[in-house]
C-alpha cells in the first residue's frame, strides 16, 4: 500500500555524539589547553578505540573533530570503523585559557603567578578566558551543523571537556557557572543529543572507556 503524497512527513531521528578526547600525554602535567603538540598517551589511545568499539554498530555517517591532536587522535578509530573521513572544525576548540601551558591544577599553581591573579576575580564569566556563554554559542552552532550533515543518521562531535559541559549545561537549562572539578564529562565519554527533526528529545551521557579511568594520571588537562 502506498503512502498519499498529501500524508505527512514523519521527521527524522538524528543523534548527535559529543566525545571528549582520551587522556593525554601530560608528563609535566600543564594545562595545555589550545597548545599545540600534545597528543594522546598509549592510554588515551586504547580510550579512544573503546569509543570506537562502542559507536560500531551505530549509524554513524559523519566525524567531524576539533583541530587539535587528540581530538582527531580520538576521532581517528570513530572515523575508521565506519568507513569515514575526520572533518576538522574550529568552533569544536577548546576553551581559551590565561592559564595555558602552566602548573595550575586546582589552582594552587596560581599562588606562584601574581600577575595572573586579577584573572581569579570573577568566576562567573569567567575571567580567566573564553566567556561562558561564548562557548555555548559556537558549540551549538557546531552541533546545529553536525546534525544538518547528518540528517537520519548519527554523527560524531570530538570536542573537549569545557566545552560539551558548556553546551550540556545550556541544553538542560542550568546555569553556565559552575565547579570544574565537577563536570560530568570523562576521559573518552559521550554525551549524546537525540533529535527528531530540529526538536531536541533527549540527552544521554555514557563512559565507554570507564574501565581505564582509574588509571589515567591526575592533574592539569583539557
Amino acid at each position: 500500500m502506498t503512502s498519499s503524497p498529501d500524508a505527512p512527513v514523519e521527521p527524522q531521528r538524528t543523534v548527535v555524539h559529543l566525545l571528549r578526547h582520551g587522556e593525554v600525554d601530560n608528563p609535566g602535567h600543564v594545562l595545555y589547553g589550545r597548545l599545540p603538540g600534545y597528543h594522546l598517551s598509549g592510554l588515551g589511545h586504547r580510550m579512544a578505540e573503546l569509543a570506537a568499539e562502542h559507536l560500531a554498530d551505530h549509524d554513524v555517517v559523519h566525524v567531524v573533530s576539533s583541530p587539535l591532536e587528540r581530538a582527531r587522535e580520538t576521532a581517528a578509530p570513530v572515523a575508521e570503523a565506519h568507513g569515514l573521513e575526520v572533518s576538522t572544525d574550529d568552533r569544536l576548540l577548546e576553551a581559551v585559557n590565561a592559564f595555558e601551558g602552566l602548573l595550575v591544577a586546582g589552582g594552587k599553581g596560581l599562588l606562584h603567578h601574581p600577575r595572573l591573579w586579577p584573572k581569579m576575580l570573577n568566576p562567573l564569566r569567567p575571567s580567566w578566558g573564553e566567556p561562558y556563554a561564548e562557548i555555548v554559542h559556537r558549540m551549538r552552532d557546531a552541533v546545529v551543523d553536525a546534525r544538518a550533515a547528518a540528517r537520519g543518521h548519527e554523527a560524531v562531535v570530538v570536542s573537549h571537556q569545557a566545552p560539551i559541559w558548556m553546551i550540556r549545561l545550556a541544553t538542560e537549562g542550568r546555569s553556565l557557572v559552575h565547579n570544574p572539578a565537577r563536570r560530568e564529562c570523562s576521559l573518552a565519554s559521550l554525551t549524546s543529543l537525540t533529535f527528531v527533526g530540529d526538536e531536541l528529545l533527549s540527552l544521554e551521557y555514557c563512559e565507554p572507556a570507564a574501565m581505564l579511568l582509574p588509571q589515567a594520571q591526575k592533574g592539569a588537562g583539557a
